[in-house]
């Protein structure tokens, strides 16, 4: 299993930045997780929009669903892709998402995604890859981290959470542990978001064999939060940048 960082920035991007949006890939199927802003650009330089498998979403906050609408735009008016590509994200959200691109109220974005409501603890599976969501703690949305097998590996990832005891239950054992690192030791903690150092305790708790941080806002210096991660975790961590290739199991 390879993934493919499309975007790794939190909230908003930085100058020629993209926010979270990563490419998983095993036996040539591909599946897009997260669609943040930029991220669809940055697909299209690693497969075309027509070989997409399938899409997850984790919550519906905008740094990880917008540019679902571009690759809408691109599959059903462009002729990029055939409809319904299952496209999984928690209960309510797509009834939403369709109003920002409906026809005199007709939902057209259903035409070319086989919308699926994922729900925490209810596993399914989607080409060479079998998911397990997870209900994890976050602010005004019900939010998913998924995790992700094939080929006996394992891919775990967060989306955007407090700490919880599901987001260890997540991480347990994983392969690779991809966590949202939005804080540093510095900053003003909130309940609904992970510190670097809070991502590498939950890593170590879990028994994740590595541990890459992914969610950083593009004010913040990323060496300080690979520092604050590692000093928690015995592990390999590393940060998510854009175009890097991970080999899950590596």
């Amino acid at each position: 299993m390879e993934v493919t960082i499309l975007g790794s920035q939190g909230t908003w991007p930085g100058p020629g930045g993209q926010t979270c949006g990563y490419l998983v890939s095993h036996d040539g199927f591909h599946l897009w997780v997260d669609a943040g802003t930029g991220t669809f650009a940055r697909l299209q330089e690693h497969v075309s929009v027509g070989d997409l498998g399938g899409m997850l979403i984790t919550h519906g906050h905008p740094d990880h669903f917008v540019d679902m609408i571009p690759a809408f735009y691109a599959r059903h008016y462009g002729g990029m892709g055939s409809p319904n590509l299952p496209f999984y994200s928690p209960d309510g959200f797509t009834d939403l998402a369709a109003l920002l691109v409906s026809e005199n109220g007709r939902n057209v974005m259903a035409q070319a995604y086989a919308f699926k409501a994922a729900q925490g603890g209810s596993p399914f599976e989607l080409g060479p890859f079998r998911v397990m969501p997870f209900e994890m703690t976050h602010v005004g949305v019900k939010a998913l981290g998924y995790r992700i097998d094939a080929g006996g590996v394992s891919l775990a990832y967060t989306g955007d959470t407090g700490p919880c005891d599901e987001v260890v239950e997540l991480a347990r054992d994983a392969d690779l542990f991809l966590a949202e690192a939005t804080y540093q030791d510095s900053s003003n903690l909130m309940p609904f978001h992970l510190s670097a150092r809070q991502a590498g305790e939950i890593a170590q708790q879990a028994g994740a064999r590595r541990l890459v941080l992914t969610h950083l806002t593009p004010d913040l210096d990323p060496v300080i939060s690979l520092r604050e991660a590692s000093e928690a975790f015995d592990g390999v961590a590393d940060l998510a940048i854009t175009a890097m290739v991970l080999e899950v199991g590596a």
